[in-house]
């Protein structure tokens, strides 16, 4: 049973990470014309494309793949409380939900920042891996970088905002 429920889990939040890279991809205006960005895109078109005639863009956000963002994580959570036999009431799922759905975003962001950083390390002249990183997670680091200038070469901004995602974890619960 435990097979199983990780495998439940892992589909959901893999399905759920890409879902949530397409809204990152497009509010950060990163280049959809990379290898990654390409992949998220056709990952999620067949069910975003419909869901669009419904749900409309506002700017920058994509209001049909962040509903269907939350959605997967609703779903998650529906689908592991009945196979682990738990009662489930609606107010509870949504909760839930919300909470996965900011859990997933930090995770990824998470990572990303650390890929970014260690790939800063080693890679030499331009990579379209290293670029998509930047587009990403330059929007939330340059604030930092404007309080807290690289010192002696070395740049804190990384590891101040991993501190402040912990932190809102904490404060979250999750």
């Amino acid at each position: 049973m435990q097979l199983i429920e990780f495998l439940v889990r892992i589909a959901f939040e893999l399905y759920l990470m890409v879902m949530i890279l397409r809204v990152w991809l497009q509010v950060s205006r990163a280049d959809f014309y990379n290898p990654l960005s390409q992949f998220v895109v056709k990952a999620t078109n067949p069910i975003v494309t419909p869901l669009r005639s419904v749900i409309p863009t506002v700017g920058r956000w994509d209001l049909a793949a962040l509903t269907l963002a939350y959605v997967i994580s609703v779903s998650k959570f529906l689908a592991l409380f009945a196979m682990l036999g738990y009662a489930s009431n609606v107010p509870d799922l949504l909760r839930f939900g919300l909470l996965g759905l900011a859990q997933q975003f930090f995770d990824l962001l998470f990572w990303v920042l650390i890929i970014r950083a260690i790939m800063s390390w080693f890679v030499q002249g331009y990579n379209p891996m290293v670029g998509l990183l930047v587009q990403l997670t330059e929007p939330i680091l340059a604030p930092v970088r404007r309080i807290i200038p690289p010192l002696g070469g070395l740049d804190l901004s990384v590891l101040i905002v991993l501190i402040a995602i912990q932190a809102v974890r904490v404060v979250l619960g999750v």
